[in-house]
């Protein structure tokens, strides 16, 4: 008797091809490096590609959080749940910032940066800008910020709490329209998977940007501005590592059981798009996604992610502290303990109304400092030259965060998967980098959360 070989699946599972997109990602960062140093003025005129590149990530960011956060709130049918959860986000954003705050103090106080530094007209010119660029947010501004112009208004001026705002409200109106909002939601459904699909196609430029980034920053500034700094830069790169690995990781398994080094190995592509890009806004569309494919519900991902984007700036509190104290030192003028307390707790508040400011870590130093110590806002100039490459540690930081932070609420509110959560890290379901959309396989919300909007139309 003769044995048939097993037939071919008929639908064999696509070929991941985004690992030679990673891949060229890199090889581009490497070569922006190079030409940076070769031929810097050919080096910053490459900018522009580095910038579009950031622009058309930004572009997708509206629409994503609208249509996650809708979709999400849309279909839980306790409106206080969602309440809930934004409760718990702020709540515990504000206590990691004051964790975060304690470490820089502690090891700014320990290496003593700064120490033997000189200003010169030029820094201090550059330091006058910086404070009048924090001067044009308060948080007064902010808040009233908060509400858009119009309806479209949020989505057209790419403002990410705008957009949330009008996306809960919809939200809200969907849940309490009952079964007639059920039309709506499969259509937002549809135009989710739209806006997913765009973001993939614009991914494929990844590598051309992070060449035009690269090149740009190492052209301008070069390794000169690094020596003199290297005591800073190096203390900061060290704190940030130390908040990662030992604070989040012993937060995210006492919280949720799940390993860091495993979820960092799962958001790999995002740091490395960070890092390349310096901006962690080029990653947030990703970060929703990510986290809704790990397990963590819609809504909890949509509600989160956003609100930790402009609240959750974790490696923006270490940069606060412990450039605070180099600028302090530097200009002769070191701070007591109460004072530094004082001035860093303001310029953490400070810091969520300058959130959507280019550049806004720099912009609230000096802002913070030209309020409450004018002495020392000179030495901002000192910071300038090195702070590009300082923001890729910080936005790296506050990715980490507002990851964790995700997982850890959603465990609270009792809307994670874990079982599919060990499945994703140990790669048995690998995430649709084509789509970015679970068509199939994803965690069910838990039954209680249905609202009857959620179920199909009556035939």
């Amino acid at each position: 008797m003769t044995t048939t070989p097993n037939p071919a699946p008929l639908n064999p599972a696509p070929r991941d091809r985004t690992h030679y997109l990673y891949l060229a990602v890199i090889v581009a960062v490497l070569l922006g490096i190079a030409v940076g140093l070769v031929a810097p003025d050919a080096g910053v005129a490459l900018k522009p590609l580095g910038t579009a590149f950031v622009a058309l990530i930004k572009m997708m960011i509206s629409p994503i959080i609208f249509c996650t956060i809708v979709l999400g709130v849309g279909s839980v049918a306790q409106a206080a749940k969602v309440g809930k959860v934004g409760g718990l986000a702020i709540g515990y954003f504000l206590v990691m910032s004051t964790v975060a705050l304690a470490i820089g103090l502690l090891v700014g106080n320990v290496l003593h940066p700064g120490e033997g530094l000189q200003l010169t007209d030029e820094l201090r010119k550059a330091a006058e800008e910086q404070a009048a660029k924090g001067g044009e947010s308060d948080t007064t501004s902010f808040l009233l910020g908060i509400i858009p112009a119009t309806f479209v208004s949020a989505f057209t001026e790419g403002q990410v709490l705008q957009t949330l705002l009008v996306a809960l409200l919809t939200g809200f109106a969907l849940q309490a329209m009952g079964e007639r909002a059920a039309p709506i939601l499969r259509g937002l459904g549809h135009l989710q998977r739209l806006v997913f699909r765009v973001l993939a196609m614009i991914m494929w430029a990844a590598p051309v940007g992070a060449f035009g980034a690269m090149a740009a920053v190492v052209g301008a500034g070069g390794f000169d501005a690094l020596r003199s700094l290297a005591v800073l830069m190096g203390g900061f790169y060290l704190t940030c590592l130390l908040f990662v690995g030992v604070v989040l990781g012993a937060v995210l398994w006492l919280g949720a059981r799940i390993n860091l080094l495993s979820l960092l190995r799962y958001l790999a592509r995002e740091f490395l798009l960070i890092l390349s890009t310096s901006s962690s806004e080029s990653a947030l569309p990703r970060l929703i996604a990510k986290m809704e494919h790990l397990g963590v519900s819609r809504a909890v991902a949509g509600i989160t992610v956003p609100t930790g984007y402009s609240f959750n700036l974790d490696g923006t509190a270490i940069y606060l502290t412990m450039a605070t104290l180099f600028v302090a030192r530097a200009t002769g003028f070191p701070l007591s303990a109460g004072e530094q307390i004082g001035l860093l707790v303001f310029m953490i508040i400070a810091s969520k109304g300058a959130a959507g400011v280019t550049g806004a870590g720099l912009a609230t130093l000096a802002a913070g400092l030209q309020s409450h110590r004018p002495a020392l806002v000179d030495g901002v100039g000192l910071i300038v030259g090195i702070d590009r490459f300082m923001s890729e540690a910080r936005a790296l930081t506050n990715f980490a965060g507002n990851a964790v932070a995700t997982v850890l609420i959603g465990t609270w509110v009792g809307d994670f998967d874990r079982s599919r959560a060990e499945e994703v890290l140990a790669g048995r379901l690998p995430f649709d980098e084509a789509t970015f959309v679970d068509d199939e396989g994803a965690a069910p919300a838990p039954e209680a959360d249905r609202a009857p909007a959620a179920a199909p139309a009556a035939q």
